[in-house]
């Protein structure tokens, strides 16, 4: 079973705190697969990370695409991880696919959405009692992530 970091945002929205995040575990040589549960969000998702910093090029695709299996990092709602990732990235209340030949799983949740809060809750409660290695991270006041205990 991989390491399961839960990502709380309070301060600042998923579009924003995703390049980072994605910038780091394209940076350690893996790749990732982002899950959301709609195309809408997925899309936004994927015009953010074009055009995020002009000062940065963070190489990914759309599920779907012939090159998706080739993406260092991909974006899509089936949980099909057709570019073998070693990180899976959780951005909505979405089951998980099989995870655990994996390195890693980040679950990124907003404050604001109680639905996806609720169900945040839920994952941890079931994976804590599943024996699954957990860190919770949570946006201190300046923004900066904390490891909480």
């Amino acid at each position: 079973m991989p390491d399961i970091w839960f990502y709380h945002l309070e301060k600042t929205p998923l579009p924003q705190v995703l390049p980072d995040l994605l910038e780091k575990v394209v940076q350690k040589g893996w790749r990732a697969y982002v899950h959301g549960h709609d195309d809408d969000k997925i899309e936004v998702l994927n015009g953010h990370l074009w055009a995020y910093s002009p000062a940065s090029f963070l190489a990914h695709g759309r599920e779907g695409n012939e090159l998706a299996p080739r993406q260092p990092v991909l974006l899509g709602t089936s949980g099909d991880m057709v570019n073998m990732p070693d990180v899976y990235v959780s951005v909505a209340p979405v089951d998980f696919p099989d995870v655990s030949v994996l390195q890693r799983c980040l679950v990124v949740f907003e404050g604001g959405d109680e639905d996806h809060l609720g169900w945040a809750r839920q994952q941890w409660k079931r994976l804590k009692g599943e024996g699954a290695d957990l860190a919770y991270w949570k946006q201190n006041a300046q923004g900066r992530w904390e490891k909480m205990q």
